[in-house]
């Protein structure tokens, strides 16, 4: 998949500590995330539905321990 074109950025989330999150959202049909220690690593992607509805769980709370 061609992520040449996504605009990256760091998740709200994320800390100083470096361990960050980075969204690309602008592309059409997919959302991709990548580890933002190695942006030229593997980045994951999602469709946007799906995305969305991680999203909505994680707010929930479904995956705290």
């Amino acid at each position: 998949m061609d992520l040449s074109r996504a605009k990256w950025r760091k998740s709200t989330r994320s800390g100083s500590s470096g361990n960050c999150v980075e969204v690309a959202d602008n592309l059409p049909g997919i959302v991709a995330v990548r580890d933002s220690k190695d942006p030229n690593g593997p980045a994951l992607t999602f469709t946007r539905s799906g995305w969305e509805a991680f999203i909505g769980r994680a707010k929930n709370g479904e995956f705290d321990d």
